[in-house]
């Protein structure tokens, strides 16, 4: 089992990386960025490393990939694409179709494992010492940096965005 999901993560990882080289539209390349690091989080699972997996799919494919593709739009670097033209007519009813699919394996995983949740483990208990210490660090001592640096991001996206905006003709804004 270990084998299947190390090809396939790989497998994942190699697309991405290509799909980041070959594809012309720098929104579709970002995406392909998406299973790059999709794939890399999937290998940090297969070997037991789960916070540098959240920290993968959270930090990197959520936040600066986000960024990424924030900076893209404003810049106008996409192309505008009609959206009443239909490349592929299968599209949109296979997403439907997958969305559900989807929606139904989770709300299955959840009634299957609600019943498996044990009680909440001592926060004393031996174990995952790392990331309690980490937490702790980053909570208490390091709280108000953490805080600056959230508000120092949200300051730059909004003068970002006002740096960027073009007036509307006849003196409106």
């Amino acid at each position: 089992m270990q084998l299947v999901v190390f090809v396939l993560a790989s497998i994942m990882v190699i697309a991405g990386a290509v799909g980041v080289i070959v594809r012309a539209n720098p929104v579709h390349a970002a995406l392909s960025l998406v299973l790059t690091l999709f794939g890399i989080a999937v290998h940090f699972v297969a070997l037991e490393a789960h916070f540098l997996a959240a920290v993968q799919i959270i930090v990197y494919a959520g936040a600066i990939l986000v960024l990424f593709l924030f900076v893209i739009m404003l810049l106008g670097v996409d192309k505008a694409e009609d959206l009443s033209i239909e490349p592929f007519p299968v599209q949109r009813p296979l997403a439907a179709v997958l969305g559900v699919g989807i929606a139904a394996l989770v709300i299955a995983a959840v009634v299957r494992g609600r019943d498996r949740l044990g009680p909440v483990a001592d926060p004393d208990a031996p174990g995952d010492e790392n990331i309690r210490e980490l937490a702790r660090n980053l909570f208490s001592d390091h709280v108000f940096a953490f805080e600056f640096t959230s508000v120092l991001l949200i300051v730059a996206v909004a003068g970002t965005v006002m740096l960027t905006r073009k007036e509307k003709k006849g003196g409106e804004s």
